[in-house]
């Protein structure tokens, strides 16, 4: 027996519409203080069920011609309007041996375009061009043990990104976002999508329709091997030199055999480390058409005015074909013979207890040297 373990649910666009509107449902609910809910509910009352119904008359969903989808929730409590671009999209969709390219895109698409965060584009774009050759010989220099030409190409790197430095105008774009009151600005990645999120004035919807379709539209990948070290140096941090993440990383590779999810979201250090622009940028290209693009607006906005701008905006996009579903076949993780009742709550757990503690004595246990020494592995549940 075997389960198959697919994101096709995930990639279903039938499958997370509902989830992202049951989320701005959600964001708008735990914005108002419980007294609002109160307030509202009839005497006697007890359910908050008419609040929520009243909530999803609200919601409105509409999709551009080029199959992307906007979710709008009108709440005109304040002047204020939280955007958040919803890419399907995350680290389950890399391949082996480019792990991390997902959380990669997500720290580039602050760099800007070809007209935000550039003093000069003519001017930089052709010494990222020459970055890039450098580089690719530094991987073959150390792919050789040519030490010595590594350090020297190296120096030379130094000194285009020093070059290049000169026509970046650094974080230009939260520049502009901070400037017109945003608050917020972030994004984060998962195994299964990337979200870029914050909050505007709500006279300030047209800046983050322009802001935002111009990033996805045009964007530029500049900063790219600064960002490399700051991606690994948070690699560093969150897992190397720490026992939780690292841990994290064990059980999950302990937990898969072949599903992608074994593998971290912020990528091994070797992949990062190997990690080219041109495989980002292809990476982009193959998962951020706008038919795999959902945004949800919430707050003071009029869902006709969202759509209107979304149209002049977002339209401009093409769709993509996109890449097959990940679907991989994993082997059962339970005991032969045993079938959990699918309606009563289940927890997943596993442990590697020390061996002068728990010494093996059933054919359930098998010894093995493992990351952390010598550990006896109980199967995982």
């Amino acid at each position: 027996m075997t389960f198959s373990w697919p994101t096709r649910f995930w990639r279903s666009r039938r499958a997370f519409r509902p989830l992202l509107t049951l989320l701005a449902v959600l964001f708008a609910l735990t914005a108002l203080p419980l007294p609002v809910l109160a307030r509202d509910l009839d005497p006697g009352q007890s359910s908050v069920q008419p609040y929520l119904d009243r909530v999803a008359e609200q919601v409105s969903e509409f999709t551009l011609d080029n199959g992307m989808t906007f979710i709008v929730m009108e709440r005109h409590q304040a002047p204020v309007v939280s955007f958040m671009l919803y890419a399907n999209v995350g680290a389950v969709n890399e391949e082996d041996g480019q792990t991390g390219l997902a959380h990669y895109l997500e720290h580039l698409a602050f760099k800007g375009t070809t007209r935000i965060g550039t003093r000069d584009y003519e001017a930089e774009q052709p010494l990222m061009v020459e970055m890039d050759a450098v580089f690719d010989q530094i991987l073959a220099a150390e792919a050789a043990g040519d030490e010595a030409t590594a350090a020297e190409l190296r120096s030379q790197l130094e000194a285009l990104q020093a070059e290049a430095r000169e026509y970046v105008e650094q974080n230009k774009y939260g520049q502009i976002i901070d400037q017109a009151g945003g608050r917020g600005l972030n994004a984060t990645t998962s195994a299964d999508a990337t979200r870029y999120f914050y909050s505007l004035p709500s006279n300030k919807l047209e800046l983050w329709m322009s802001l935002e379709s111009e990033r996805f539209l045009d964007p530029v990948f500049r900063e790219f091997y600064e960002e490399k070290d700051v991606i690994l140096e948070e690699r560093r941090l969150r897992v190397d030199n720490s026992p939780i993440g690292k841990l994290i990383e064990v059980f999950l590779e302990e937990s898969f055999e072949q599903h992608p999810y074994q593998r971290p979201v912020i990528g091994y250090q070797a992949d990062l480390y190997n990690a080219t622009r041109a495989n980002v940028e292809r990476f982009f290209y193959q998962y951020y058409g706008p038919n795999n693009l959902i945004a949800t607006v919430v707050g003071d906005v009029d869902p006709v005015e969202v759509k209107a701008m979304a149209e002049a905006y977002f339209g401009r996009f093409t769709a993509r074909s996109l890449p097959g579903d990940v679907e991989i076949t994993e082997p059962p993780k339970l005991p032969q013979g045993f079938h959990p009742d699918p309606t009563v709550p289940a927890l997943v757990s596993g442990g590697l207890p020390p061996t002068w503690h728990y010494p093996p004595r059933s054919p359930h246990l098998r010894h093995d040297r493992g990351h952390f020494g010598e550990w006896p592995h109980r199967p995982l549940l």
